[in-house]
C-alpha cells in the first residue's frame, strides 16, 4: 500500500511518499480501509521532532473509512462498517490498523470526509467548552485562532452554550470567525486583543481563554482572565511557552491547565459519547464543520506548508 513516511525529523519535504506492506490486524484491532484522513498541527510538532517519535513513521492520527477485516475479539465491529477515530498513529495511508476501542460507528448521514474533518477537532471543541470549563449562560469567552480549524467549531460550541464570546483571527479571517458565531472578533495583527477585551468588558475580563497559539499569546491571555477565570492552553502553534511561576496565577486566584483530548477520551463510553454528541449536532445543522481543501496523499507535503503558513481556515484533508 502507498503511504507518507517520515524518516529524518525536518520541514514538509521530508514526508515521502513509499510503498509499504499493508498492516496486520491483530488481536481486538479492526483493519480500516481509509477514505480520507484528517491533518492537524500535532501532525507538524510530530515531523519537525517537537513532539518525538521513533523513526521511520507514518505520520496521521486520524481518518474514517470502512472496516475490511477484524481481529480475534472483536466484538463491536463487523465487516463493511462505517467508521472513524482519531488518536492512533499512522493514518498517512491507504490502509490502518486500529484498535477497536478507538473506532467510532459513522451513524447514517455523515460521510467519511465529514468525519474525517470532526473527529479530533470536533471532540476538542466539545471537550474544551462542556468537560474542561463548561461553559454556562451568560459566561465570557476569549477564542483564539477562532477562523481555525478547532476554533471556529469551538465559537459555535461556546455560542451553543450560551457564552458571549470573542475571538482572534488575522485580517482576511475575521469574517469566518464572525460567522461561526463570534460577538466581537479582534484583529491580532493590527490590534492588542487584551487593550480592546479588557474595554468591552469594563475592565472585568473574561471567564476563560481557549488558547491554541501559545508562545504569543500567553501572557496576554493570563492578562485578561477575570477573578477566578481560566487559562486553557490547548496548542502551542506560535512555539511552546515558558515555564509559569505559579505566583503569577495569585492575582485574581486564577486556574491554569494544559488538557488533552487523550484524557477527555479515555475509555470507550467516553469517547463514543463525545463523538456521538459531535455527530448529533452536525446532523442537525446546529455544528457547521468547515472544509479548507482536499489533497491526494501523496500531496502531503503541501498540506503542512499551507498549515504553518495559517493558509487553512477549516480542516485539511488527505484522500488516499
Amino acid at each position: 500500500m502507498k503511504a507518507i513516511q517520515v524518516s529524518r525529523t525536518g520541514g514538509p519535504e521530508v514526508l515521502e511518499t513509499v510503498e509499504v506492506e499493508r498492516p496486520a490486524t491483530a488481536a481486538k484491532q479492526a483493519l480500516v480501509r481509509l477514505e480520507a484522513v484528517g491533518v492537524n498541527f500535532i501532525d507538524v510538532y510530530h515531523r519537525t521532532g517537537l513532539y518525538k517519535l521513533q523513526l521511520p513513521f507514518v505520520p496521521g492520527s486520524e481518518g474514517a473509512g470502512v472496516v475490511e477485516a477484524v481481529g480475534e475479539g472483536v466484538t463491536r465491529l463487523r465487516v463493511g462498517d462505517r467508521v472513524a477515530y482519531a488518536m492512533v498513529p499512522g493514518a498517512y495511508a491507504e490502509y490502518a490498523a486500529v484498535p477497536e476501542e478507538k473506532l467510532v460507528v459513522l451513524p447514517a448521514g455523515i460521510d467519511a470526509k465529514t468525519a474525517a474533518a470532526a473527529m479530533l477537532q470536533g471532540m476538542t471543541a466539545h471537550y474544551l467548552a462542556v468537560s474542561t470549563f463548561p461553559l454556562r449562560d451568560g459566561q465570557t469567552a476569549l477564542v483564539h485562532a477562532a477562523a481555525g480549524g478547532v476554533g471556529a467549531l469551538l465559537v459555535q460550541v461556546a455560542k451553543q452554550r450560551g457564552a458571549r464570546v470573542f475571538g482572534t483571527a488575522s485580517t482576511r479571517h475575521l469574517g469566518i470567525a464572525r460567522d461561526a458565531g463570534a460577538d466581537a472578533v479582534i484583529d491580532y495583527t493590527t490590534t492588542d486583543f487584551e487593550d480592546e477585551v479588557m474595554r468591552a468588558t469594563d475592565g472585568r475580563g473574561v471567564d476563560v481563554v481557549y488558547d491554541s497559539v501559545g508562545k504569543t499569546t500567553f501572557d496576554k491571555s493570563l492578562a485578561v482572565l477575570a477573578r477566578r477565570g481560566m487559562l486553557v492552553l490547548f496548542g502551542q502553534s506560535s512555539g511552546p511557552v515558558s515555564p509559569l511561576d505559579p505566583a503569577r496565577l495569585a492575582k485574581n486566584s486564577l486556574f491554569f491547565t494544559r488538557p488533552s483530548l487523550a484524557a477527555y477520551s479515555a475509555t470507550y463510553d467516553e469517547l463514543n459519547w463525545r463523538a456521538g454528541k459531535v455527530f448529533d449536532w452536525i446532523a442537525s445543522g446546529r455544528l457547521r464543520v468547515r472544509v479548507d481543501r482536499e489533497l491526494p496523499l501523496r500531496d502531503a507535503a503541501a498540506a503542512h506548508r499551507a498549515l504553518e503558513a495559517r493558509q487553512t481556515t477549516g480542516k485539511v484533508l488527505l484522500i488516499p
